[in-house]
């Protein structure tokens, strides 16, 4: 099976600057119009309902990061492999990969519904629902889990056509998705009144036209991966997953750190505190998405330089790839200093000026992590990328769950709110030391 053009160009080392821009703008667009997913229904359900379904919506949200970090998992593991056995395409391995991705989609996707079916009201009281937010959470997490398959196939394809040559396809996917999704957004919560059931409804079709968009890949017969008939293989699944899992856990971890700072913020502002640092937790949606669209974006070119003669151009890639976020990070955090009490005004329909103020105030700490997560994000997906998996796994597995945990609980516990903002720029500079060691390595 031959190679598309693009992958083709993907070999001209004199050409790494061009092929990098290419295909890491395309990501980065397209990760921002995907990440508006739920910062749109921040901005309606905060618009149209209220503050108690905002923080519901906060609450919910690390249902979705667990089941968009597991697309992002199988997806972004089955494409590197794709793309690290490109230079066999002949191989059992590069034939069945895309197949052996669908499987594992197709099971994560029943466990996700069957939650969805039955258990929707426990999993909101175990995210921290009370009877304020109850009536709120359960409706939209009810949709969004049972449409779960929509968002695993989507998020797998996703990454097969960006490997495959096609990212700026990929991009507008996802950008055509998103915009569907702020529209239905509108005429769900507004017009039609369909309150939080609405919010879902409207997230939940994004990916479907996302997917119709994608499948223009097949018309055109452009595609160099389809299904094959091959039974599940449990160590096809785990290759996938070991590969992919540096992404599940980027996406996870967000939703851990919400979880904790949920409780904590319950705690020391109740509900208030809470529906502040929603709006914290979707504007780093967004910005962290430009890193993870980063990432994505070089994961096709360093897969393909995965040997030694590619040395140079995979140097090449991780330079452009730290500078841009470095430069995106200064950007993105200049423009919250100096904007913050606007941001917090969009999403306060009451005028609260305490919910305001709680917001404004920590966006000035929290998003001081933008400098190091940018590093670390990048750090892991190049890592997986280059099939070191555990150095991209400790990365991850220590700034989503190892180190977050115990530094939010000590710093809220010495300064208060201050703490819980501040626990966040502290854990991701602190993992960006062993990020640029393990980089360090690597290039050497």
């Amino acid at each position: 099976m031959a190679s598309s053009a693009s992958t083709a160009k993907l070999h001209s080392h004199e050409n790494i600057f061009p092929v990098f821009l290419r295909y890491v703008s395309a990501n980065v667009l397209g990760m921002i119009g995907y990440s508006c997913y739920i910062l749109a229904d921040t901005f309606f359900i905060a618009r149209g309902i209220g503050a108690d379904a905002l923080a519901a919506l906060n609450l919910a949200i690390p249902a979705y990061n667990l089941m968009n970090g597991t697309g992002l998992m199988i997806g972004m593991g089955a494409a590197a492999r794709f793309s690290l056995t490109a230079p066999s395409p002949d191989s059992r391995v590069h034939r069945t990969i895309f197949t052996q991705a669908l499987y594992l989609a197709a099971l994560a996707s029943a466990i996700f519904s069957f939650t969805g079916l039955f258990f929707t009201p426990g999993l909101a009281s175990l995210l921290g629902a009370d009877g304020t937010t109850l009536p709120y959470a359960v409706p939209y997490l009810r949709v969004l889990l049972m449409f779960s398959p929509l968002f695993l196939f989507n998020n797998t394809l996703l990454c097969f056509v960006r490997n495959d040559g096609a990212p700026g396809l990929a991009m507008t996917g996802m950008i055509t998705g998103s915009l569907t999704n702020i529209v239905l957004d509108y005429i769900f919560i507004y017009p039609l009144n369909m309150g939080m059931t609405g919010a879902a409804i409207a997230t939940a079709t994004a990916p479907v036209i996302s997917m119709l968009i994608l499948s223009l890949h097949f018309i055109r017969k452009r595609n160099h991966f389809h299904p094959v008939r091959t039974a599940p293989s449990v160590k096809r699944a785990a290759d996938i997953c070991s590969l992919g899992l540096s992404s599940l856990i980027t996406e996870v971890s967000s939703g851990i750190v919400i979880i904790i700072f949920n409780f904590l913020i319950l705690s020391l502002n109740g509900n208030t505190g809470v529906a502040a640092y929603g709006i914290l937790a979707n504007i780093s949606l967004v910005l962290t998405s430009v890193f993870t669209g980063i990432g994505q974006g070089i994961q096709p070119i360093v897969s393909r330089y995965s040997s030694e003669s590619g040395r140079k151009a995979r140097r090449g890639t991780r330079r452009y790839a730290i500078s841009s976020a470095l430069i995106l990070s200064l950007a993105s955090y200049l423009a919250i200093a100096l904007f913050s009490a606007p941001l917090a005004d969009v999403f306060n329909r009451d005028h609260d000026p305490v919910l305001s103020s709680i917001a404004s105030q920590g966006m000035k700490l929290y998003f001081i992590s933008l400098f190091f997560a940018g590093i670390n994000i990048i750090a892991a997906a190049f890592l997986s990328s280059s099939d070191q998996p555990r150095h991209a796994f400790a990365i991850s597995m220590l700034r989503g769950f190892l180190l977050i945990i115990p530094v939010a609980w000590i710093l809220s516990e010495l300064f208060g709110l201050t703490g819980v903002w501040l626990s966040v720029p502290v854990t991701e500079g602190i993992v960006c030391i062993l990020s640029v060691i393990f980089l360090a390595k690597d290039y050497r």
